[in-house]
């Protein structure tokens, strides 16, 4: 038995996590709690004394559950001395994995004739889509079975076919886009793949582009909503992962710089799914013009806050491991170009490329093309980060959203001790509270009704103001005209009396 060497490897133990050596030193405990690399005193035992020093978690008021504070744990190291077998994690990960097989969800979008189809066929080393039927033929099929299927519809209206079928000619650019899913199983070297690559057909090919990138978004959320549904469920033995794990964009090559399109599209889904962008067809760029085109999509990408997958470095890493993180994130976009076929070089090589008058492009050489750096970033190096990010960043993003939209929050009461006489006082205060709050209320709406009230007689009395002084005006101008007219009449009489002769007065006969 090495004793002396296995107590020596065993001083500075490594956290086994998920079958893989962690970046720290330490202990993997069940609480996720890790024991750092720290001096230690040595007790009669000849155990090692630690203490723990717990992060404080901070407060967040309506955000999911709050822990409560932890207390400080005392965690004792022993040191072994023979062999116990926990070494062997990563082996039986490996076993599992095997077994279970991995899987890889991968859409793809931009518009048509790009080269999406050759660029899968190329990433894969294998015939998934045929390169015999034009891109333009099969948006043509698509657009008669649309056709097709609003004809066979017999109750809509002859006026609502003929909008179906104006929408189904490419003049809504929503309406022309479709989701298509190729799924297939492949195998290299004992380890199998399922892929399954979502196309978008006649996205950016009609007339009218706008909201084109809608019908993408919503397969990307139905497919979280999906996965959040068998989550939910009472059995979930086997969940089947169909969420997107990367997005591969086709940016035509036109050396300018993005579209409208590219940069609405980039923006809708980059909080969606690992964004990965690709210049298709870069062989009709110069190497001048790949660089400045490059320099402006990066440009273009942070002025509207668009953020790429960028591959992660850890502790453990390598400096060679770490410069090519650090060269496949310099290399975005990727200028790429994509062929199935062999062809001869000059020197009598056969590689995969393109043949021209002037030379032979090869796939596989990076001073050609970047699709080398695309498929160790998309396959060969980070396929378990893209799938790690997805589960742990971008998919818990869209379910706390989810969750928060649907008024489902986790009620922190069930981490307090249950206390009667403490509950009762809660209730009473909570309850006095309500109280004062609907005396409030209805002290608030008497008052409320007093002042309309109030405001109503001002006006009735000022109405009642208003027309007798009009009826007192009145009754003076008529006072006023009678006393007029009967001064009148007076002069009249004495008038006439002024100017008449007086009658003598009539004797009898007696006389």
């Amino acid at each position: 038995m090495q004793t002396e060497s296995t107590v020596e490897d065993l001083k500075s133990t490594h956290v086994v996590e998920n079958g893989y050596p962690a970046a720290n030193g330490g202990v993997k405990l069940e609480d996720s709690s890790v024991i750092e690399d720290s001096p230690a005193q040595l007790n009669g035992n000849g155990m090692a004394e630690a203490n723990l020093e717990p992060e404080q978690d901070q407060e967040q008021e309506h955000k999911g559950q709050v822990l409560p504070k932890q207390p400080d744990l005392k965690v004792l190291q022993h040191r072994i001395s023979g062999y116990v077998g926990f070494a062997n994690l990563p082996k039986q990960w490996h076993r599992k994995s095997i077994r279970r097989g991995f899987s890889l969800n991968l859409l793809c979008v931009g518009q048509a004739a790009l080269g999406k189809s050759t660029l899968i066929n190329t990433l894969f080393n294998k015939e998934l889509y045929d390169l015999t039927t034009p891109a333009t033929e099969d948006l043509a099929a698509l657009k008669l079975e649309d056709a097709s299927q609003g004809l066979s519809d017999g109750t809509e209206s002859i006026q609502q076919e003929q909008q179906d079928h104006a929408i189904s000619e490419g003049k809504s650019g929503v309406a022309a886009v479709k989701i298509n899913t190729l799924s297939t199983k492949i195998e290299e070297n004992g380890v199998s793949l399922t892929l399954n690559v979502i196309d978008a057909p006649g996205f950016g090919d009609a007339i009218d582009n706008t909201d084109a990138w809608k019908p993408i978004v919503r397969e990307i959320d139905s497919r979280f909503d999906q996965y959040l549904d068998a989550e939910n469920r009472l059995e979930r033995s086997a969940i089947q992962d169909n969420r997107v794990h990367a997005c591969l964009y086709f940016i035509e090559p036109t050396g300018h710089s993005l579209s409208a399109l590219d940069l609405e599209f980039c923006k809708a889904v980059h909080h969606k799914c690992n964004l990965i962008p690709v210049i298709a067809k870069s062989d009709i760029l110069t190497d001048e013009e790949i660089e400045i085109f490059k320099l402006t999509i990066t440009s273009q990408l942070e002025k509207e806050g668009i953020e790429l997958f960028e591959p992660p470095q850890y502790a453990l890493d390598d400096k060679e491991t770490a410069a090519r993180s650090s060269e496949l994130h310099a290399k975005m976009p990727f200028a790429i170009v994509g062929s199935t076929n062999v062809v001869s070089t000059a020197d009598g090589r056969h590689v995969r490329g393109r043949s021209y008058p002037w030379g032979v492009i090869e796939v596989d050489n990076e001073s050609h093309s970047d699709f080398v750096y695309l498929r160790d970033l998309l396959i060969k190096v980070y396929l378990m980060e893209l799938r790690e990010k997805t589960e742990t960043v971008l998919y818990e993003k869209y379910r706390s959203e989810k969750l928060n939209f649907l008024n489902i929050k986790q009620d922190n009461s069930v981490f307090k001790e249950y206390d009667p006489e403490l509950k009762q006082k809660e209730e009473k205060q909570l309850h006095e509270a309500k109280l004062a709050k609907l005396e409030a209320e209805m002290k608030a709406v008497f008052q409320q009704k007093v002042n309309e009230k109030e405001k109503k007689l001002q006006k009735s009395e000022a109405e009642l103001f208003a027309r007798h002084k009009e009826m007192k005006d009145k009754l003076t101008k008529q006072l006023k005209a009678l006393e007029d007219k009967k001064h009148q009449l007076e002069m009249s009489l004495a008038n006439q009396s002024a100017n008449s002769p007086a009658q003598a007065k009539k004797k009898g006969f007696l006389r």
